[in-house]
């Protein structure tokens, strides 16, 4: 009829797509899509986790069984005439399974990294955002301490405070959490800064909102996108920190089987099995490296299109 509009098939709709150059379909592909970090990345971490979480049935051997019998038997890929069915990555210098102690090992990482995030989330969040929305004295009182924090070195403060109450995995994750909060609170200041003169925060006020409430629903929402890109890199910086510290003795201490333990555990014949070290240390990489690839893609998908 005249002046409708022609309505195309949807075969004539694909075809006019594929017709498209490839620079213009990948355009119109979603952003997640073309971000091949954060598909990645998601993927080995999601792996991780999901290994961590099937361990007990993932595992060959209980991760604490010794057997001096076996110790010290090479992998497959390092000496195949050497290597034992049973232990497909070999054993320890007390015989004990290494692929079983590197599954059980990713739960203490994952449990260190994450519940260490959250803590030190939960505490700089708070003091940003009462910095960012309040200003003032209460900005000037939080500054002062997130420059008290600066001046303190993670490591020294770390093996001071777990050398006097102990090396176990709840002390671990508190001396992380307490000390890993600065990065939160100064993001979080200068987000909340930006955001408290936006029109819904003014309209929120002007009907008499309170403010725990403008902070939750209105504050908060709206900032989310960063604290979740500075959770991913806390989280990684947790895990390295608890590697250090067991590498040293003072973290998770024997026999829980962390990947930092059993970089230190194998320092003694690295010369010789240098896969000992080899393993964990790769597995930790590639754990610190998908979680900082995933905070990256993350970034990318939140910010304005054209300006990743």
């Amino acid at each position: 009829m005249p002046g409708s509009t022609p309505v195309s098939a949807p075969g004539e709709e694909l075809a006019a797509q594929a017709a498209l150059p490839a620079p213009a379909r990948r355009r119109r592909r979603p952003r997640w899509l073309r971000n091949i970090g954060l598909i990645g990345s998601a993927l080995v971490l999601a792996a991780i986790v999901l290994a961590a979480l099937a361990a007990p049935w993932l595992a060959p051997h209980d991760p604490y069984f010794q057997s001096l019998n076996d110790r010290l038997l090479p992998p497959y890929f390092v000496d195949a005439e050497r290597a034992v069915p049973a232990h497909p990555l070999g054993t320890d210098n007390l015989g004990r399974d290494y692929l079983s102690r590197l599954l059980y090992g990713a739960r203490i990482s994952l449990l260190i990294g994450f519940f260490a995030m959250v803590v030190s989330g939960l505490i700089g969040t708070l003091m940003g955002v009462l910095a960012g929305y309040f200003g003032g004295r209460t900005d000037t009182a939080v500054s002062f301490l997130v420059t008290t924090r600066l001046s303190l070195p993670i490591i020294m403060v770390a093996l001071a405070v777990v050398s006097v109450f102990g090396g176990s995995l709840e002390v671990v994750v508190l001396v992380l959490g307490f000390l890993l909060w600065d990065r939160f609170a100064v993001v979080m200041r200068s987000a909340t800064h930006q955001v408290r003169g936006r029109e819904y925060i003014l309209a929120a006020q002007a009907i008499g909102c309170s403010v725990p409430r403008i902070l939750w629903q209105e504050v908060l929402p709206n900032v989310l996108s960063s604290l979740v890109v500075i959770a991913s890199y806390e989280m990684a910086q947790a895990i390295l920190l608890e590697a250090a510290l067991s590498f040293l003795g003072l973290g998770v201490q024997p026999p829980l089987p962390s990947w930092g333990l059993m970089v230190s555990e194998a320092k003694e014949v690295m010369l010789f099995e240098p896969w000992m070290i080899m393993l964990p240390g790769a597995a930790i990489c590639v754990l610190v490296l998908a979680i900082n690839l995933l905070g990256d893609g993350i970034r990318d998908l939140t910010v304005p299109e054209g300006r990743a």
